[in-house]
């Protein structure tokens, strides 16, 4: 794929800022989260969420990145992330059939009166109770962001006391997955290590 003049992209690309969903593989080697994350700060990106956790690879991290970007700044984020050492994998999933969760503990007001309007939304969202006390109830509830969103505007007028958020997790739907070979992976440097058929992004 060649890099497309200045007419072409204005016709086929979009300028408008949408967030995107980024999955990559990463060795599980100190300071690699650090060096994506100074990356993406010097270009003044802003960041929705950022996940990291083990994959079924010994050795390989996965994370999940959720950030605001247009067209453009998408493909460079691709490029630029996966020119660093010890990227395995990188992937915008934005456009990419895929099922997104977000996790969350929601610890809440819970009196003899409200204790039922609790219940009923916790139904209502397929949430779950996981610790009850004098006063507050302690809820779990995983979907997607907006579920989750939903949720927590409808619990405030009842009186949140503390929440958490693991921030989004994401997979591509299907039987596709990305080739993780340690073997045939070797450090990039400035000049290559874009995403195959993507030109290295400055």
């Amino acid at each position: 794929m060649s890099p497309m003049s200045n007419t072409s992209s204005t016709s086929s690309t979009s300028s408008t800022m949408t967030l995107r969903t980024f999955v990559a593989y990463v060795e599980d080697r100190p300071g690699v989260l650090n060096r994506v994350m100074s990356l993406l700060r010097r270009r003044a990106y802003n960041i929705e969420s950022v996940t990291v956790g083990r994959s079924h690879l010994e050795g390989v991290s996965r994370v999940t990145l959720s950030l605001e970007a247009d067209d453009d700044g998408a493909r460079r984020i691709e490029a630029n992330v996966y020119k660093l050492i010890d990227i395995l994998w990188v992937r915008d999933i934005t456009r990419v059939a895929s099922i997104s969760r977000d996790l969350a503990l929601v610890k809440v007001r819970a009196s003899s009166e409200t204790r039922a309007s609790v219940l009923h939304l916790c139904e209502t969202f397929r949430a779950h109770v996981v610790d009850v006390a004098d006063g507050a109830m302690v809820l779990e509830i995983s979907g997607t962001a907006d579920k989750l969103d939903s949720f927590l505007e409808q619990l405030r007028p009842l009186g949140i006391l503390e929440t958490v958020r693991t921030g989004m997790v994401a997979m591509t739907r299907g039987a596709d997955a990305p080739d993780l070979s340690l073997e045939s992976h070797e450090p990039r440097g400035a000049e290559d290590g874009a995403p195959s058929g993507e030109p290295a992004a400055a």
